[in-house]
């Protein structure tokens, strides 16, 4: 073979290794990697219903069609359903503040063992987050439920209450969740004293996701008789002629003190979740194995969203056509604009 025909064979078998090359390149830039997730242009509004009949049972065995899902008061056509228990995203959110100290850290941390040892499923995974002053995430999410429930063991009260600071931080973990369900749970006992971050925000950075927020609010302070006595008396007071007409009752707010029911429910209803008030240490754990058993029995439903995305809010309102039943879920969505 001559030098000539040579340099043209290997001429030749390089454009052919360039082209095979160039096509396999080109192959692995059209072909989507597994974690590949395709955007469509019709996004999809997911609802989570609870349903509960006059004495709050869970109603079961309701399908698809027995359901109407309303946007800004007009019927959607459901696209997604399933009545089935499915794995759970949880985020723990827990007050270690100074005001916990004693029988209420002793049975919060109780509670949320059980709820992590025994009540949450095999591919649930959780977060845990815990709060005084500041924020703290002691375990990112993971499904090794058993050292969660040991860092629960280890958490002590101290300092103050940064309850906003702490649930605007778990709102973005929470979305983080890979589970089709995702929620929160709040378990706390005072009012905020130590954020920069004020409720408003908080419950928008809600409207804006898809998590259930749970509360669990511990308000078992007792009121000494001295106390009522000096509050019946500055009524009078304030109410006698010569102090001009009483404005309206104020509550106590600052971090440690009675517990706001308004404000956790404010930070909870809008998203389909709720607040459960308990006036004895001793109920946290009831509090938690309910709603441990509502988040595993649960209508999901699903539709194309309708609105513009023009950053409004958007009602959502669900209805179940027969039956005197209870409909708890989430009130509506904020429709961002598209990236």
């Amino acid at each position: 073979m001559t030098v000539i025909s040579r340099t043209v064979l290997t001429i030749i078998a390089g454009v052919v290794v360039a082209g095979v090359g160039a096509r396999a390149q080109q192959s692995s830039q059209t072909t989507p990697n597994p974690g590949f997730t395709f955007r469509t242009s019709v996004d999809l509004i997911n609802v989570t219903a609870t349903v509960t009949d006059s004495q709050g049972r869970f109603v079961p065995g309701l399908r698809m069609e027995d359901f109407e899902v309303y946007e800004d008061g007009k019927l959607q056509k459901i696209s997604q359903f399933d009545s089935e228990r499915v794995p759970v995203s949880l985020g723990i959110v827990f007050d270690s503040s100074g005001s916990m100290d004693g029988e209420k850290m002793t049975n919060a941390q109780g509670a949320v063992r059980r709820f992590l040892d025994e009540l949450l499923g095999p591919q649930d995974e959780v977060f845990l987050m815990r709060f005084d002053s500041r924020v703290s995430v002691l375990s990112d999410w993971t499904d090794n439920r058993a050292a969660v429930s040991r860092m629960v063991r280890s958490i002590r009260p101290t300092g103050g209450t940064a309850l906003y600071d702490a649930m605007s931080d778990a709102v973005p973990l929470g979305e983080q969740g890979t589970r089709r369900k995702k929620a929160l749970v709040l378990i706390s006992d005072g009012n905020d004293s130590d954020s920069s971050t004020d409720v408003d925000t908080v419950q928008r950075q809600i409207r804006e996701s898809e998590l259930l927020v749970y509360a669990v609010g511990i308000d078992s302070q007792q009121e000494s008789l001295g106390q009522t006595i000096g509050q019946v008396l500055g009524r009078i007071i304030l109410n006698s002629p010569r102090s001009g007409p009483s404005g309206p009752r104020t509550s106590r707010s600052s971090g440690g003190e009675r517990l706001n029911e308004g404000v956790l429910r404010s930070i909870t209803d809008d998203s389909g979740g709720r607040t459960e008030i308990i006036r004895n240490a001793r109920d946290i754990d009831t509090a938690t194995a309910g709603i441990a058993s509502e988040l595993s029995r649960q209508y999901f439903l699903g539709y194309s969203l309708s609105s513009p995305r023009d950053g409004r809010w958007h009602t959502i309102e669900v209805r179940v056509k027969r039956g005197n039943y209870t409909i708890r879920a989430r009130k509506g969505f904020i429709a961002e604009g598209a990236n």
